[in-house]
């Protein structure tokens, strides 16, 4: 049978940049093989399946799937998805048109809001479905170092340190030096693998960020590795950028109050990406956080699956 699709870059508001997804509508009646082997086909870092809800007020249930496995959640797909169903719905409105969604993913439901404005690309935001957890683990920076083909010294800025958090999916938060150290990096999966924890079922992705930007408007540059998942390299990571939430609060003591933060990832793929990132913390500690940013579609099609 044939059944609808559409590819989309996500967290960039430029064609051919971001992370791109692909989106199968109407999914209901495949299997989870079927999924998976959908997912490996288009070999994209995610693809995210469209299913009704189980709670009618709600918009849609959604699985996501990366090339080896499902995710319980993901920022990319989440972004995606809410503008893919948002547009498909909504389909060339003659006026800014801003609505709420629920998305029900294995994780739980997440609440996003899109922003619709003829001419331009899409914006959607979601709540963190999960406030980021440190999570238990001892690390050697010279292992860390030699993971990345990087010296010890290059390993850490200010008081930033090696940590391991999850907002849904684990990651171990390695903070560089400078920009010049994370464009610097060749990242080894045969030594990630020998040191990195497990967590919540899987072993733990690579997310190394530093102060600064390319862009003047990013706070924090980052890349993400995930041999794991079958991601070589990805352009834009929103649930790393969950998790990092509570390494930036932890680290630089962020006041109470609100903190918008904007992180670029991709750059070294040729793929920039921005991730919009805002906290709320309240007795030291992050209350609320919302991430997200742009989505414009690339391509659309059939698929006889």
């Amino acid at each position: 049978m044939a059944r609808r699709y559409a590819i989309y870059d996500v967290f960039t508001s430029r064609r051919l940049e971001g992370n791109p997804l692909a989106v199968v509508f109407e999914a209901d009646d495949l299997s989870d093989a079927a999924m998976q082997a959908i997912a490996q086909e288009f070999n994209l870092s995610e693809t995210v399946f469209v299913h009704r809800p189980a709670n009618t007020a709600h918009s849609a249930r959604l699985r996501i799937f990366t090339p080896s496995h499902e995710l319980p959640f993901a920022g990319h797909p989440t972004v995606g998805a809410a503008v893919a169903i948002a547009e498909d719905f909504y389909a060339g409105p003659e006026k800014g048109l801003d609505l709420m969604q629920v998305l029900e993913e294995k994780v739980g439901p997440v609440r996003t809001a899109v922003r619709l404005k003829p001419g331009q690309a899409t914006f959607a935001e979601f709540d963190l479905p999960r406030k980021p957890i440190r999570l238990d683990a001892r690390f050697e920076k010279q292992a860390i170092a030699d993971a990345l083909s990087l010296k010890a010294t290059q390993v850490g800025f200010e008081n930033h340190a090696i940590s391991f958090w999850s907002a849904g999916v684990p990651f171990v938060m390695v903070p560089l030096h400078d920009i010049a150290a994370v464009a610097a990096v060749e990242f080894d999966p045969q030594r990630w693998e020998q040191l990195a924890p497990l967590a919540e079922g899987r072993l733990a992705g690579a997310y190394l960020y530093c102060r600064g930007g390319i862009n003047h408007m990013a706070r924090f540059h980052a890349r993400m590795f995930a041999p794991e998942m079958g991601i070589v390299e990805d352009p834009a990571t929103g649930s790393a950028a969950a998790a990092l939430a509570g390494a930036i609060n932890v680290f630089d003591e962020l006041v109470d109050g609100h903190h918008p933060i904007l992180i670029e990832q991709g750059v070294e793929m040729n793929r920039p990406s921005f991730i919009h990132l805002h906290l709320d913390i309240a007795g030291g500690r992050v209350s609320t956080a919302r991430i997200g940013g742009h989505a414009v579609k690339i391509a659309g099609g059939e698929m006889m699956v």
